[in-house]
């Protein structure tokens, strides 16, 4: 067997970008002291850049990076789904572990691949119609929710959870409280977060990992819309594959794992993300990749892309989709798919509801890096348009009065940034008492917890003195014209399980 150059260094490309991914977004916390580019992996897709600029009719900053990317998969190929993509490495090791090695190139139906256009053109008519979907099949998307929603917080629980018992055992060991601390106080810090809707997440990228137990990269090839959008536009590559010599031993048509290679050993350009097994199975090791100004003589003589999207099933395509978005125009543009609800307070300088739905990919990144784990996924609160979109929940967490991380790592801007001073000023809403649970309004006992954790420096929430069966009773009281709706005063509450004090998006500041 030949060495292997070109699969190991793939391999090793999948591995750093994977490891690089995750780091990344573990590294960004409260408060920041990382340089790393948390959005840079969604502002180099081409799909949610090119999405959400459609949908708001707007340029966004980093598109330019996503532009790159898909020039350069004009120039060479779909080679992001093969070297790069986080969530394909994942379906690799997964077919790596599958023993049986079920790859079945031929089971998938050629045109069961061209679901993927077709969810692509109803994202992109969809964007037409100013509403952004692409967070719904974008694989970075769902990677990256994954991660902050379930991969970070289960590591975090159970590195606290470890010290924890090991500091029991060993009888509160100094060095290895010292080391538990450094932890909390690094960039691996033991931060525990609470999500109680990541179980979604987590289904979600499951069932498309272990599809590719049956059949390898069955998400690539029938439904990523991301894939479909490189896959255009590998079509354009002048880099092919060559076979010199053929002699119809069938290796590469078994072992692709993209079942990109026909039975007459010709190959779907676009379907083929330069893995390069190809290259190492050829027992007569006369298979290349090779742009098509050098000469050569190929022995295939027929079309590898006779059984591709050809330009009459894209026009099929692009006319079912959109007379499926015609007929919903009417329920859009009456804007029934989005729900005002009276409690959901969007995270600070957040974009008018409509822009914000729009802009918002669902990557998750505000989320996690919440130091409160204040924002939260809403599921069916907000409307279908709204569902992943995050919400401040007071009674889990509230919002830092110095912090601005949210804005910092938000790819889209759906949540603008602002100075911290600003962002101080800025109102996500205002603080409602509910005296007929508020223990010094409703049975005249002492509590003034609101108003202690108030971080307004005039206080918003201010203490009015009377005078109650002959004792001094001091009762707290909204001044509507300073809360900026922070909900620290919900969260800290000592009333269970409905706080005495709640908040509600009232005058927010919206950009």
């Amino acid at each position: 067997m030949r060495f292997k150059k070109l699969v190991l260094i793939r391999r090793f490309s999948q591995i750093i970008f994977l490891l690089g991914f995750i780091y990344i977004l573990w590294a960004t916390t409260y408060p920041l002291t990382s340089s790393l580019p948390s959005d840079l992996f969604f502002k180099t897709n081409p799909l949610l850049m090119i999405i959400a600029t459609l949908s708001e009719r707007i340029i966004l900053k980093g598109i330019i990076y996503s532009l790159i990317l898909l020039l350069l998969s004009m120039l060479i190929g779909r080679y992001f789904c093969g070297w790069i993509c986080p969530l394909g490495s994942c379906m690799d090791f997964a077919n790596f572990l599958n023993k049986k090695k079920f790859i079945a190139p031929d089971k998938t139906n050629i045109q069961a691949r061209k679901l993927k256009y077709l969810i692509f053109l109803i994202i992109f008519g969809f964007a037409l119609f100013k509403i952004q979907v692409s967070w719904l099949f974008d694989p970075i998307v769902i990677f990256g929710r994954f991660v902050s929603l379930n991969l970070i917080p289960a590591i975090t629980l159970i590195i606290d959870q470890s010290f924890i018992s090991l500091l029991k055992a060993s009888n509160l060991s100094p060095q290895l409280f010292d080391v538990y601390r450094d932890l909390q106080q690094s960039i691996l810090g033991v931060k525990i977060s609470f999500f109680p809707n990541s179980w979604v997440a987590f289904l979600d990228i499951m069932l498309i990992i272990l599809t590719s137990f049956y059949v390898s990269r069955l998400w690539c090839r029938t439904i990523c819309p991301l894939g479909g959008l490189y896959a255009l536009a590998a079509k354009c590559s002048p880099l092919q594959r060559v076979v010199t010599k053929c002699i119809a031993c069938g290796k590469c048509n078994t072992h692709c794992r993209m079942g990109a290679i026909k039975k007459d050993f010709s190959y779907l350009k676009s379907e083929c993300i330069l893995c390069m097994d190809c290259i190492y199975d050829c027992p007569t090791q006369e298979t290349f990749f090779r742009f098509k100004s050098l000469r050569f003589k190929h022995p295939i003589k027929k079309s590898e892309e006779k059984n591709g999207l050809s330009r009459r099933e894209f026009l099929i395509i692009a006319l079912t989709s959109s007379l499926s978005l015609l007929a919903i125009k009417k329920s859009f543009s009456q804007d029934s798919l989005a729900i005002r609800h009276p409690y959901i307070i969007r995270p600070p300088a957040a974009l008018k509801e409509d822009e914000f739905l729009n802009r918002c990919i669902r990557c998750g990144n505000c989320m996690k890096v919440c130091p409160t784990n204040g924002l939260q996924p809403v599921i069916v609160a907000s409307g279908a348009r709204g569902v992943w979109s995050p919400q401040l929940i007071a009674d889990i967490g509230y919002c830092e009065y110095n912090c601005t991380l949210c804005s910092q790592v938000c790819p889209t801007g759906a949540i603008k940034k602002l100075p911290l001073e600003k962002k101080q000023k800025t109102k996500l809403g205002i603080a409602k008492i509910n005296r007929k649970i508020c223990l010094p309004w409703a049975k005249n006992k002492e509590c003034i917890v609101c108003e202690e954790h108030c971080p307004i420096p005039d206080k918003a929430i201010k203490i009015k003195e009377e005078i109650v069966d002959g004792k001094l009773l001091l009762r707290p009281e909204i001044d509507e014209k300073l809360c900026i709706g922070c909900g620290i005063c919900q969260t800290k509450c000592p009333i269970r399980p409905i706080r005495a004090i709640k908040m509600v998006p009232e005058k927010s500041d919206r950009m």
